[in-house]
């Protein structure tokens, strides 16, 4: 059975018919972006995903990467990979050509990366961890550390990672232990150790850029005191040609449930003494830095945890099509009844829809944050810029935490409708479950992402942003209504927006009260209801353009199409959203218990 990772007739409805992609060409930013330029771009990112990158998913996993004496060799076949890649610039899909990129939409950028990390995400962390660094060097850079890297990190002719963890400070940033002693020549001696570094050490480029956190000798304690420095593998002379090797080892890679295609290392820095960076941006800045970047970053695990279970849900359904087993279960009497596939049985449809439901939900919410970010870039209007800027704050956390837990369970259920098959390694679908299963972990645990929308978003700007983002679900609310088929599904999302109005004022007042901790204990059940809430709103904003299409009398071969997006929205605001209003309830009723229960009581000794 062909292997593939995401449905073309979906990604074109949310870029055309939900977000009206090609809009962004009517203004200057994008002009050369018009919907048939879309459609080329994507076309193109499938067929390179499909051809070139797929195959690798399963050789990376199967052999993994190796380490000899500070070595990390990636599998042969990620080599062309990666040249195709570079070759066909897509390392810098959004950025200025002048430095290499394609200066694209950040919408049409990441309907590329929804095939491009769906046929192996393991593979696209090196070229995605090198745009991320790039974009430090970019934003804090000087005019020669531009010079110097830019270029060749946005053409991938060098790669990049991001050098924040210690074995002593993983979530708690603030307590690494990294140095940085300045010279006199302004450059920075760095000496430290740093642990579950991505695409840390590897073969696939002459040089590997390292933008690291590092505290300098005499600054403050805690993450007041962080600075951010560039520090190459090999030095990089005036002209840009390669120096000496710049005392960065690779002392080990880690053994991963998953994503064993990706090198995680171990680096020593400064061993020898001979360690040099350059600081990127100001002193003491370097986490006010990284915060700039971490919407995108986070943005992206979403999007990696999404594309296992856009494939997981591809590579099921197509699985229940072709698997005979069992009879229909209206002839189950008649002993001369013939098996029939099991995409007939009731079970394996509830478990199918389920994955539908939320694989193109997710797929909405991730484009609608990249698209956000467009509608931010083609106005002059500073209120228009602060309330998309508000809208994607609150989203992120959602975008990455509630996405990524909801993939995960995707990617479980996907493996179950296999049975036996989903669990043995001749079958994808159990290598999706642990490849996904580090995106709920990395780049902020969901538990804090539960945090930070609690606690930072949620009081953000006196509340507008919430604001904004429930004025826009109301939007799609009120055209529900006007649908006869659908005003019913569209008053019980009200009504689930106005509980969640209700729990968000709840759990706002308690954070700020000598409660606070039992509105952290709730946090992440608060994060799960806010997501259950925006991914209805997806699922019936492309109900009511179904509709809308369906009304109107469309083409043959899209009526089962909108009918499902319909479908959808039925399902999970029927079936789904029920639950979600009693996990709201008990979220307002809350318990002490979390945190009054002794630690003693847990057992465990």
């Amino acid at each position: 059975m062909a292997q593939s990772i995401a449905d073309r007739r979906d990604v074109d409805f949310v870029l055309h018919e939900q977000l009206e992609v090609g809009t962004l060409s009517e203004h200057d930013k994008f002009v050369e972006f018009n919907s048939k330029t879309v459609d080329m771009i994507v076309k193109e990112a499938r067929n390179l995903a499909l051809k070139e990158i797929l195959p690798t998913r399963e050789i990376g996993d199967r052999e993994g990467v190796k380490f000899d004496s500070g070595k990390v060799t990636v599998p042969d076949e990620f080599h062309r990979a990666y040249d195709l890649f570079k070759e066909g610039e897509w390392v810098a899909m959004t950025e200025d050509p002048d430095w290499g990129g394609q200066g694209m939409p950040r919408t049409v950028a990441l309907a590329a990366a929804d095939y491009f990390n769906g046929a192996n995400y393991a593979f696209m962390m090196y070229p995605g961890l090198t745009h991320g660094a790039g974009k430090l060097v970019e934003a804090f850079g000087t005019d020669q550390q531009k010079a110097l890297f830019l270029k060749k990190m946005y053409t991938g002719e060098w790669t990049g990672t991001m050098l924040l963890t210690e074995p002593e400070a993983g979530s708690d940033v603030g307590a690494l232990t990294t140095t940085a002693v300045k010279n006199d020549d302004g450059t920075y001696s760095i000496t430290g150790n740093k642990i579950f570094i991505s695409s840390g050490e590897h073969d696939m480029a002459d040089n590997i850029i390292h933008p690291v956190l590092a505290r300098i000798e005499g600054a403050p304690e805690g993450t007041k005191g962080i600075s951010l420095f560039l520090v190459p593998k090999f030095r990089v002379n005036d002209d840009g040609s390669l120096a000496e090797f710049n005392d960065v080892v690779c002392t080990g890679i880690e053994e991963k449930m998953g994503i064993h295609g990706n090198s995680t290392c171990s680096l020593t820095l400064g061993g020898k003494g001979a360690c040099v960076g350059s600081l990127l941006g100001e002193e003491n800045k370097g986490m006010r830095a990284m915060f700039l970047m971490m919407n995108e970053a986070r943005l992206l695990v979403g999007m990696q945890g999404f594309a296992c279970a856009s494939a997981s849900y591809i590579n099921a359904i197509n699985y229940a099509r072709e698997r005979v087993q069992g009879k229909n279960l209206m002839s189950f009497a008649d002993k001369d009844a013939p098996s029939v596939p099991i995409i007939q049985h009731p079970d394996v449809r509830r478990q199918l829809l389920t994955m539908k439901a939320y694989v193109e939900g997710m797929r909405s919410l991730l484009y609608y944050v990249a698209n956000c970010d467009d509608q931010i870039d083609i106005t002059d209007d500073e209120d228009v810029k602060a309330k998309y800027h508000g809208i994607v704050d609150v989203l992120i956390p959602l975008a990455k935490g509630y996405v990524t837990d909801r993939a995960y369970d995707v990617c479980n259920m996907g493996m179950q409708v296999y049975g036996g098959y989903g669990y043995i390694k001749d079958y994808p679908q159990e290598q999706l479950v642990r490849d996904c299963r580090i995106t709920m972990i990395y780049e902020g645990t969901n538990g804090i992402q539960a945090m930070d929308l609690l606690g930072r978003k949620l009081g953000m700007n006196e509340g507008r942003p919430i604001m904004d983002l429930m004025g826009e679900i109301q939007k799609v609310i009120a055209q529900a209504k006007e649908n006869p088929a659908l005003a019913e599904l569209g008053k019980k999302l009200e009504e689930a927006l106005n509980k969640l109005g209700e729990v968000a004022m709840h759990m706002g007042a308690m954070a700020m009260s000598a409660k606070a901790l039992d509105a952290f204990a709730f946090a992440y059940p608060f994060m799960e209801v806010a997501g259950d809430v925006v991914m209805a709103w997806m699922l019936l904003w492309r109900a009511v353009i179904a509709a809308r299409n369906l009304d109107k009398g469309a083409k043959k071969k899209d009526v089962a199409f909108y009918e499902g997006q319909v479908k959808n929205a039925e399902f999970f605001i029927d079936a789904m959203l029920p639950v979600t209003r009693g996990k709201m309830n008990a979220i307002l009723v809350g318990s002490e218990a979390v945190n009054a229960i002794s630690e003693d009581s847990f057992g465990g000794k």
